[in-house]
């Protein structure tokens, strides 16, 4: 099918922000995703970032509905639809088929929708666009003095999700993480810590990948979402803002004959009054070298997709909240279907 760019898309995208990628000296605002409210978006403030390194590619997002039950009046399909930040720029967005364009209402996640009607056999939808990704160094030394949010600020990054807990359990435990420590800063770095102690990456059991503080717990092993999972419900049990990114993981070196490196999610952590800070606890227990780096530290191998979990999608889906948004999601007659996405890159630097 011809694709045809999405003329909409580019201004919404253009309008928050500008057409070459944001730096640290760069004297431009801090970049809102569109569609979002400044409190429910992790904003890295580039006044706190040191120099790194960059990295273009562009993206080739391929969903795939296999077996759309017979006699379908109507299918429903959304994608989740990269953003501009301080840290991503996209661009030369376009579709195999024109969608209709929204945002959710919880984070202002960018949504593409199709509505298709009476369809037969196999459903196929592309999804194209370039991004140009930084490399995130904070300048941690800056944010020891411990500064301060309005109150009320950010509160959808204190609350509980589905599966990310904030109980007496994990009061007690991060309680006991973080004694003794009183800024935010170190709080965090305790419960960064406590995690990679914690944790093992594991995927050859029952229960991965799920994102489940509960599971992290009972278990101590999983993949990248159970990992942030934990870190999210002991800095949120703190009330400690905490958020969680999930896309697309490039491999590290770019002349790699290797595949791409499939899925990836990673955490943010509120540093009151300046800035929010990148953890990637699953790469840190990964890489132990790297350990350090990671807190505070995110490579630019990466695209963003979607922030956050238990998504109510625009237009509403009549399933339940998605646990988070990565893959298409469909629907046939109101009833989920399976749907499913492979994916290539090619690096433009």
């Amino acid at each position: 099918m011809k694709s045809i760019p999405i003329l909409a898309l580019w201004l919404a995208l253009a309008s928050c922000g500008g057409s070459h990628p944001p730096t640290a000296k760069s004297a431009a605002p801090d970049l809102c995703p569109c569609g979002a409210d400044p409190n429910h978006a992790q904003i890295v403030s580039k006044e706190f970032l040191l120099p790194g390194d960059r990295r273009t590619f562009s993206i080739e997002y391929h969903g795939r509905i296999a077996e759309v039950p017979a006699g379908t009046k109507v299918l429903r399909v959304w994608f989740p639809v990269p953003q501009d930040t301080n840290v991503q720029t996209i661009r030369n967005v376009s579709f195999s088929r024109e969608p209709k364009l929204a945002s959710e209402s919880k984070y202002g996640n960018k949504v593409a929708y199709w509505q298709l009607e009476n369809p037969s056999g196999p459903v196929e939808l592309t999804m194209k666009f370039d991004c140009t990704r930084l490399e995130i160094k904070t300048d941690l030394a800056r944010l020891k003095d411990e500064g301060r949010d309005e109150v009320g600020s950010f509160d959808v990054f204190r609350k509980p999700d589905r599966l990310v807990l904030v109980d007496s359990e994990t009061g007690k435990i991060s309680d006991g993480v973080c004694q003794g420590k009183t800024s935010t800063l170190d709080r965090a770095k305790a419960i960064y810590d406590y995690v990679l102690s914690k944790m093992t990456y594991d995927k050859n059991h029952e229960g991965w990948g799920l994102g489940s503080t509960r599971h992290a717990c009972d278990v101590g092993k999983g993949n990248c979402t159970d990992f942030h999972a934990l870190f999210n419900s002991l800095c949120r049990s703190q009330a400690i803002a905490s958020g969680f990114e999930i896309g697309l993981y490039l491999p590290y070196d770019r002349k790699s004959e290797e595949k791409p490196g499939g899925y990836h999610c990673w955490a943010f952590f509120r540093a009151p009054g300046k800035t929010w800070v990148p953890v990637d606890c699953s790469e840190a227990s990964r890489n132990p070298a790297r350990r350090d780096y990671f807190f505070g530290g995110m490579t630019s191998n990466r695209v963003t997709l979607s922030t956050g979990r238990d998504l109510t999608l625009a237009p509403e889906q009549a399933g339940a909240p998605l646990n988070y948004f990565l893959d298409p999601y469909a629907e046939a007659d109101g009833k989920p279907v399976k749907a499913a996405k492979t994916w290539s890159f090619k690096d433009l630097d």
